[in-house]
């Protein structure tokens, strides 16, 4: 019957099936558990009626019914509650109150009514790079996501979350039309059989987070999880029914501009993902966020474009109206985000502080990158401190590696040998020099592993240091379980080897001195994060001359490298 139905009416019907499958299977867990109930019923209804003698076995058998039957709703009564009860997940968002954008509002209207369907109940702004549909209508949704407290049986519209990016970066064409198949997804949402199924799938996912980890609710969990199960196939082939029938309703809705739109998000995704781990990533790691990030991808998603060459003639789009015009104050909203972002990612406080504060794009090479190098730059020489120098080698014999002092033949006496250097080199200025002596020779190899190794150590303590020393009461609130502001929920790159924190430091170390002693400058590249740029323009050829250093003890590249600047190595350069 489904295949003779057309239209987003056949994706309904499917949706609609396997809603009913999935409150089938809630029927049947609520008739197992009354079912001991109804044969104790029985039971004290034939011995009422006389048709079951009172005493003897029956006796025992009816008693011993009833009280598993008590039992059964004891423990029924205690699923239901915390299914019912438990808060549903929910993704942290950024509110968009009406009065903050009627231009918005009324777009995303208008665009239900051209579809057909009921308008989103309000709006939110997600840090990522996709768009949904969420059910906020739990009574325990309230004020902190800005939806009315309304009952779960209102059947009222779902909440529309955007994609902060999107609204910076696409125009207000390519955003509609990107939004059409997900506002058409409100039509289905108020089917009362998939409204029903989707609020006993959520309550059951909620039930399994409440029971976990605590053994009194070991039932409850087992219980919910048993049926979760069950009706899990169930449930996503339910939203793919809804996901294909609000598809083929919004094909008649700016269906030209959509693959148009399809292509930014692509674009999106790439400038994005870089913006964050390479640009945003450093500037979290010292405890400032950028407040602009919105802004500040579509400079990357510009740049990449101006690279790229698959992605000519993106930039063109850049004279129409930008979709962060509906909004009435952008900057507030984009600051908002910013700071969800950098919670989502890196983890941090719920507003800005003393370790924890916003930084303009203008300030970012200044404030961050120079910043970072000289912390980086200081942490290695004090790192170097600790490693002691090697004994030289007596003038008559071969050198020793690894500190050793050489054998001295026994008809000899014994070469003069100075004493360690190691009290000395907690003196040593901090130069490039110094570097490029420890980490070039025979005891290079061993000095780069110590160094790696120390720096790994070096940098685990001063991140647990300042986890310790973090007030709790300043992150997160009981209205955001989500989040305990101490470690992100997503994190965007796994913690640094030792070579990647040993090959950063001393890089770090040779921009510094270019800055002091050559006149280059930090600087800011969209797509690569901390740039050093020598008469204005980016020196990326850096890297490739630190790793020949650190991987292979050569230290002729950068020696050259440094002479083509004009960096002096031998002279000091500021740490602080």
């Amino acid at each position: 019957m489904i295949g003779l139905v057309a239209g987003p009416e056949a994706g309904v019907l499917v949706a609609r099936a396997r809603a009913l499958a999935v409150l089938r299977i809630r029927s049947t867990a609520l008739a197992v558990a009354l079912l001991p109930a109804a044969v104790a019923v029985v039971l004290l209804a034939g011995v009422a009626m006389g048709h079951i003698p009172d005493g003897g076995g029956w006796s025992a058998a009816r008693w011993a019914v009833v009280g598993a039957a008590v039992l059964a709703l004891v423990l029924a009564a205690a699923v239901g509650t915390v299914v019912v009860r438990a808060r549903p997940a929910l993704s942290p968002t950024v509110p968009i109150p009406e009065e903050t954008a009627p231009d918005l509002y009324r777009m995303v209207r208008d665009l239900a009514e051209r579809l057909d369907v009921p308008a989103p109940s309000a709006m939110a702004l997600t840090p990522d790079c996709d768009s949904w549909l969420e059910d906020r209508t739990h009574p325990a949704h309230g004020p902190p996501h800005a939806v009315p407290r309304v009952s779960r049986r209102t059947g009222a519209a779902p909440v529309l979350v955007i994609g902060s990016p999107f609204l910076w970066w696409m125009r207000v064409a390519e955003l509609r039309a990107l939004l059409a198949p997900v506002v058409a997804g409100t039509g289905p949402s108020a089917h009362p059989d998939i409204a029903a199924a989707r609020r006993f799938v959520r309550g059951l996912d909620a039930a399994v987070a409440v029971a976990a980890g605590r053994p009194a609710l070991a039932f409850v969990g087992g219980v919910s999880r048993l049926l979760l199960r069950s009706c899990r196939n169930h449930a996503a082939e339910m939203e793919r029914g809804v996901a294909a029938a609000a598809s083929e309703r919004a094909q008649a809705v700016d269906y030209g501009l959509r693959v148009v739109a399809q292509e930014q998000v692509g674009l999106a995704y790439a400038g994005w993902d870089r913006l964050l781990n390479r640009v945003a990533l450093p500037a979290w790691r010292m405890g400032r966020w950028p407040s602009r990030l919105d802004a500040g991808v579509v400079s990357a998603l510009t740049e990449l474009s101006r690279r790229d060459r698959l992605a000519e003639g993106f930039t063109s789009r850049l004279g129409e109206r930008p979709a962060c015009d509906l909004l009435e104050e952008p900057g507030a909203m984009d600051e908002a985000a910013s700071l969800l972002a950098a919670r989502l990612f890196h983890g941090g406080p719920a507003m800005a502080g003393p370790d924890w504060s916003p930084v303009a794009w203008s300030q970012y090479p200044e404030e961050v990158v120079d910043r970072k190098w000289r912390l980086e730059a200081a942490r290695l020489h004090r790192v170097l401190d600790d490693i002691p120098l090697p004994y030289p080698a007596p003038a008559d014999g071969p050198p020793v590696p690894d500190g050793l002092a050489a054998p001295v033949p026994a008809r000899a006496a014994p070469p003069a040998l100075p004493a360690p250097a190691c009290p000395a080199e907690g003196a040593a200025a901090p130069t490039v020099a110094r570097v490029l002596e420890r980490l070039t020779g025979p005891a290079a190899t061993g000095v780069a592993e110590e160094l790696e190794a120390r720096l790994s150590t070096e940098v685990a303590r001063e991140a647990a240091l300042e986890e310790s020393s973090v007030d709790r009461a300043a992150f997160g609130s009981a209205a955001e379980p989500w989040l305990d502001g101490l470690t992100p929920l997503f994190p965007l790159q796994p913690p640094r080897s030792g070579r990647e924190l040993l090959t950063d430091h001393v890089t770090a170390m040779v921009c510094c001195a270019a800055v002091d002693t050559a006149g280059a400058r930090p600087g800011l590249d969209w797509l690569d994060g901390p740039a050093l740029l020598v008469g204005g323009a980016r020196r990326a050829d850096l890297a490739r001359t630190v790793l020949s250093l650190i991987e292979d003890g050569d230290a002729e590249p950068l020696r050259a490298w440094l002479g083509e600047v004009g960096v002096r190595p031998e002279k000091p350069v500021r740490l602080v």
